[in-house]
């Protein structure tokens, strides 16, 4: 029969007892030894998250009241809400927005007009920056406003179609708000003459 060395530790005979079958022995304090040798875990590989600079605006903090339906365009987020004046309708929608601080103009306005197919000529400073633009360009798939326009009572500023998507959720008008063709249709059909507008 082996022998138990009093000179041996603790750790020693708690070892060998488990190399010679005395593992059914093992107390919880011998699990835990074991448990502390065991190799650190692998650090998990950080997690990509898709953040969005998209934060949904309440109608409350930017009007008085939603008579004649509201839109509120993010010229930082490069989104446009819009609600109606019952509130039963809210939409969201992707935009463009002015390429710079000095072509962006940010505060309250409104709807003057609506035009379905509208035509297009560039402002005097547009051309002063662009000579080489055509001086009008008709209604049609080569018109800069794309299928339908909303005229703000800023002059020269609109809210409009494209027919460049690539320029839909950048920085890429020279002060106006691009939509999709399709959706500048929908918010044309939801607004009306006079509809409250938001630039932020």
């Amino acid at each position: 029969m082996k022998t138990f060395d009093k000179t041996t530790s603790r750790r020693q005979f708690l070892i060998g007892g488990a190399t010679t079958g005395l593992i059914g022995l093992a107390t919880p304090g011998v699990l835990r030894a074991q448990q502390i040798q065991l190799p650190e875990p692998e650090e998990e590989a950080p997690v990509r998250r898709n953040v969005s600079s998209f934060r949904a605006e309440s109608w409350q903090d930017h009007f008085d009241t939603l008579k004649g339906g509201v839109i509120l365009s993010d010229t930082t987020s490069k989104m446009l809400q819009f609600w109606s004046e019952d509130e039963s309708v809210y939409k969201v929608f992707p935009t463009s927005v002015p390429l710079s601080e000095d072509l962006t103009r940010l505060g309250y306005t409104k709807i003057i007009r609506k035009v379905d197919g509208p035509s297009w000529a560039p402002t005097p400073s547009m051309k002063k920056r662009n000579p080489e633009w055509p001086d009008f360009v008709g209604p049609g798939p080569e018109n800069p406003l794309g299928t339908h326009a909303l005229y703000l009572s800023w002059q020269y500023y609109r809210i409009h179609g494209t027919n460049d998507t690539r320029k839909i959720g950048r920085k890429s008008s020279n002060g106006c708000i691009g939509l999709y063709n399709e959706q500048i249709a929908e918010l044309f059909a939801l607004t009306k003459v006079g509809t409250q507008v938001k630039l932020i």
